[in-house]
């Protein structure tokens, strides 16, 4: 006998996209089994049954979030191979891509499991602040020079990119000001560059 758990099934995942889609309009702070099960063409017994509590569904949410900001992640990562680009041409395009105004509603989603992983810990949020947090920084390591990334130098000028990079976007996403917040991000990159 196989130890394996079965994957979802093809339903399953056609009712996880579906409300998936569903959060990245309204968000997940006041989400309700009822509207979003009619929404998306199924039932609140069936969402129940499927990922076994409305927690079990937000979960499965959030993983299918940050499985988008992998995907993310992923583009942004150098190959083996490829030399590094520097940290803050690095964080140039990942600015880039946050800026970019079609991302706003994974952004804002992010925003909000980020902030409720910080003031709620327990339950479906947990770890999602810190994980991306190590996400990130993995990401912008492996476009440091070697002997930069392995010093404390490196890891402190990353912090401080990502730290840009984040309030920037929360700022972005509290004013849709993208010339104003894109000036000042494009500054702190210069300044991180010549100090270097």
């Amino acid at each position: 006998m196989s130890d394996v758990e079965p994957g979802p099934s093809a339903r399953q995942v056609e009712l996880l996209e579906a409300a998936y889609e569903y959060v990245l309009t309204h968000g997940l702070a006041e989400m309700s089994l009822r509207p979003l099960a009619a929404t998306i063409a199924s039932s609140p017994r069936v969402l129940m049954f499927l990922w076994g509590s409305k927690d079990g569904l937000i979960k499965a949410l959030l993983d299918r979030a940050r499985a988008d900001e992998l995907a993310i992640l992923g583009h942004l990562r150098r190959g083996d191979d490829a030399a590094p680009v520097g940290l803050a041409r690095a964080a140039e395009q990942v600015w880039a891509w946050l800026a970019a105004r079609e991302h706003r509603p994974l952004l804002r989603l992010w925003a909000e499991a980020y902030t409720r992983s910080l003031v709620e810990p327990d339950g479906p949020w947990a770890g999602f602040a810190r994980a991306t947090v190590d996400d990130w920084l993995g990401v912008l390591a492996t476009h440091q020079p070697t002997v930069e990334r392995a010093g404390a130098d490196g890891s402190a000028r990353r912090t401080l990119a990502l730290a840009v990079l984040r309030g920037a976007l929360l700022d972005l996403l509290a004013t849709d000001d993208e010339p104003r917040v894109s000036a000042a991000v494009d500054l702190q990159l210069r300044l991180l560059q010549e100090a270097h």
